[in-house]
Parts: C-alpha cells; structure tokens; sequence
C-alpha cells in the first residue's frame, strides 16, 4: 500500500512538473504576447496552436468547450463539432436583441514545397514583420482564427458593455460549410448575426455568392508502357494562386488549367502518354502549382524539352503581371513507372482540362467592378481507377450557378466522364431593410468621420446558408480586419487593421438596440 502511495503520488508530481514545463514553453515562445488587442491575440496563437485543417476539427472544438467550461459559460457541442458559447446580457442591456458573432473554426491548410509541416499535429509557427502576421510557410489560419479570437476575447472580457451573446463557431466551412449545413437552429436564440469572415477594413458585406463543387471523374484504363519510351515529369511553380472567389478577378495563372494547355499544344507535335497527371490540393484555392508525367520515345526527348521551354516564355509573356515569378520546368526521370494511361484516356484527361470552363463567366451589372459568376478548376488527382477533378462554381445569381454546372457536365459527356455535387449551398441576398446593417453604418461613421463601403462578395460565406435556416429571419451583416492572399502560404494579417476592427465591434455592440 505505501509503495502503490507513493507511486501514485510520484505520477502526480510528475504530471504536475510536465504540466508546469509545457505552460513555461507556451508563455516563453509566445510571439504575440505584447500585441493589442492583447486578448485577441492571446486567443489567435493559442489557436494557432492547434491543427484545425477542415475535418479535423475535433481538437479545436474540444478547445473551445473547455474555454466555455471555464468562465462558466452555457455551452453546446453538436454532433457536428459546431460550439456555440452563451453568454448574458451586461448591466442595462437585458432588453437589448441578443447578438450572433460567427465564425469558422477550420482553416485552409496549404504549405511550400520546401516547407516541413504536418497541420495533423503541428503547430503554426507565427511570425511579425512590420504591421503583419505571418505563418512561416504555411497559410495563418487568420481566415477566420481572428473571428473565433474576437468572439472569444469579448465572452472573456468583464469590462465590454453587450446585450445578449451567443458564439457560433462552425465546421468543414471552408471544404463546403458542413458545419452550418449542420447546425440545428433551435440551438440559436438570436435573430442579429455579425460574421467576421471579411477580409478587408472599411467594407461591410451585405451579400455573398452561392456555390456548387463539381466533382468530375474520367475512368483510369492503365496499359504496361513500352520499355523503350522515356520518362518525363512536366512541372508548373511559382505561381501566386489565392482565394477562388477573392481573388478570381485578378488574372492569376490557373496551374491546371495551364497544364491542359501545355499538354494539348504538346499532343500536336509529340507522340506522348499520361503516367500521372497531379495539381493544387483545395477546390477553394486557385491553384499554384501541378505536376504531369509524361512517357515519349527517347528521340523526342529534345523536342519535348525545347517546345516546353517555348511555351515557358509565352506563357511568362502573358502572366508577366500578375505571375511574374512562373516556371515550366521539363525533367528526364531516371526511373520509369510501371503503368500508363490508355491513348482513349490520355485524350480524355487533356480535352477535358483544355476545354472545361476556369475563371470569370459573368459580371454584376448591379454592383460595378464585382465578379457575378466564376468557376475554378482547383484540384486535379490521379487515383487507382481514376482521374478526378473538382472546381468549385460561384456565383450570387441561383440560375447562372446552375448553368455553369450544366456546362461542366456537358464537357465531361463529351470525354466521357462522369460529374457529381460535392456540396450546393445558397446565396445570401441584400436585405433593404436591415438595422444591423444601419448600426455598423453609423458607428462606422462616428469612429472615423465618413461612411464605410457597403457591397457584396463573391464568395461564399455562412451567412447564406444561414439565412436559409431561419427563414430569411436573420438580420446579418459581414466584416472584418485586413487579410491578405488568404489560402496561400503568403497569407498576412495586419496588426493594427485588427485593433481597429475590434474598438469598432466592441462600439457597435454598445449600440444595438
């Protein structure tokens, strides 16, 4: 008995001891410890912390049920991994409408090449240079670790003046809003809802976009290659890529689809098969780099490599400004592969890249300047029995939506191939009548002497599927600090764009009535 005791407490000394080591490591490497909004910050690196990719959120949303527990707060847990945190009225607002701050929980999960990270268990490795925030080599989850940090700061705080709050952390936003999808509204008291997914200062949102994923499959018919063909890998880098919906209007070279192009000018002069076709890794992300291996006889080798560097410059030429820093690079493998694609398949994959629609198909003729519809080509994989690739379709009107998906399944027939709806969520319309909209409005003005700017988005945010769930009842309004090159490894947060935000919300929630 004494020795099982003293065992027990040895266990204990040395949980306590390892428990008081991790904190020390924590408080010593904490690189926005002196940044205002000092609890904003606080809550953004502990985040940052831990591995929130989309579908594994499990440890993020235990997170926050844990902060919940701990300042006493109501708290719910859905099947979904979806939390919302309760929290009363302050002295004098009891008969204020309570108020919704939303956001999402997962974050895109994209790195260098060169950059050693796993987002399953490693923790981001944060970085100031100057007003901004970095991750070093990866995305910063900033999109939209800041809206749960903002929210979690002011249930934190005793200071800050609000009506009624709930926190509406979601799930699987950024991969097709499963978490919203999700969400059972009786789980929700409030009719107002600030979402902080915005990514620019001085603009509130007052629409977004709705979206398809399209997920096309060309059947795979592998064939042993012939021993006398060569080995060759066609690779696409530095290329910018960035938000498919943000960033759709800015000409951004399309890995994927400058693959397609490359191959099928390629399929003009040089007799070639497919071994493997990869490119980009989020449908939401146009993507930046794509990788195709290529068999051809060993008397093409120099032709291939001389029309690669030749399509190399033209493409430089036409992508000088928004891609200065592309490359085509043509490599000779040592090592063969064991399998090809059939010639029938080989076609499939190049006409189907070359023809499928990428990029801008409409403008608003309501809103000047906005994207209306879209559609990015975003991952292209080769599987066991297949090639898949998956775009992701926006756009603010329901019926150009649709359109857009009819003409990716009229390309896929004519390669044969298949095409299936990976997620379809709605768009979320301008309400005319919004008082939300009318505070966010005035105090916009009181803080800094002009009116914000009102518009909408081409994107998709929760707000549309939320405003589905009740009933077009939910009186909401978007916005947030300035996020730069969001869902790529370049992606930065401006510092003091966040304090501002943050005196701005912590303003308006005094003023809700």
């Amino acid at each position: 008995m004494k020795y099982n005791h003293a065992k027990m407490l040895l266990f204990r000394f040395i949980s306590y001891v390892n428990e008081l080591m991790e904190r020390m490591v924590k408080v010593v490497n904490r690189i926005l410890k002196d940044i205002k909004p000092l609890e904003v910050f606080k809550y953004f690196e502990e985040l940052s912390r831990i591995p929130r990719g989309s579908g594994n959120e499990r440890g993020v949303s235990n997170y926050l049920v844990s902060f919940a527990e701990q300042h006493n707060l109501e708290v719910i847990q859905d099947p979904a991994l979806n939390v919302i945190i309760k929290k009363k009225a302050t002295s004098g607002y009891e008969n204020r409408p309570s108020v919704i701050i939303q956001g999402h929980m997962d974050m895109v999960c994209e790195k260098n090449v060169d950059t050693q990270h796993d987002f399953t268990k490693d923790p981001l490795q944060l970085k100031i240079i100057d007003d901004m925030i970095y991750a070093t080599g990866t995305t910063l989850g900033a999109d939209n670790g800041i809206a749960v940090a903002m929210g979690m700061a002011i249930l934190a705080s005793k200071e800050i003046q609000h009506p009624a709050l709930e926190l509406l952390v979601t799930t699987e936003e950024e991969t097709g809003m499963a978490g919203a999808e999700a969400l059972n509204p009786n789980n929700i008291d409030g009719r107002i809802l600030i979402n902080i997914d915005s990514e620019e200062e001085g603009t509130l949102l007052v629409s977004c976009a709705g979206g398809i994923t399209a997920k096309t499959t060309i059947p795979a018919v592998w064939e042993e290659p012939d021993k006398d063909l060569v080995t060759c890998v066609i690779r696409i880098r530095g290329l910018k890529g960035g938000h498919s919906g943000m960033e759709i209007n800015k000409g951004r070279g399309n890995s994927n689809k400058l693959m397609g192009r490359i191959l099928a000018i390629l399929s003009d002069s040089v007799d070639f098969t497919l071994g493997e076709i990869t490119g980009g890794s989020k449908h939401n992300a146009i993507p930046r780099e794509a990788d195709a291996v290529i068999l051809v006889k060993s008397e093409d080798k120099v032709k291939v490599s001389e029309k690669i560097t030749e399509l190399e410059q033209i493409l430089k030429d036409e992508l000088r400004t928004p891609d200065p820093d592309l490359r085509v690079n043509f490599e000779v493998l040592s090592e063969g592969t064991s399998r090809v694609l059939s010639r029938k398949s080989t076609e499939s994959v190049i006409n189907y890249l070359y023809l499928v629609q990428d990029g801008i198909s409409s403008m608003s003729m309501d809103i000047p300047g906005l994207v209306e519809s879209s559609i990015n080509l975003g991952v292209v994989t080769t599987e066991e029995d297949r090639i898949e690739f998956i775009s992701a379709i926006r756009s603010s009107v329901n019926s150009l939506k649709r359109d857009i998906f009819t003409r990716v399944e009229t390309i896929a027939k004519l390669v044969g191939a298949t095409v299936s709806k990976e997620s379809d969520y709605p768009e979320w319309a301008y309400n005319p009548d919004s008082k939300i909209r009318n505070t966010f409005v005035e105090v916009f003005e009181k803080i800094n002497g002009h009116k914000p700017e009102i518009t909408a988005i081409h994107a998709g945010l929760e707000c549309g599927l939320l405003g589905e769930k009740f009933d077009g009842k939910m009186d909401m309004i978007s916005f947030g600090p300035n996020l730069y090159d969001v869902h790529t490894p370049d992606e930065h947060m401006s510092i003091s764009s966040v304090q501002r935000m943050w005196d701005y919300l912590v303003e308006v929630l005094k003023n809700i009535k």
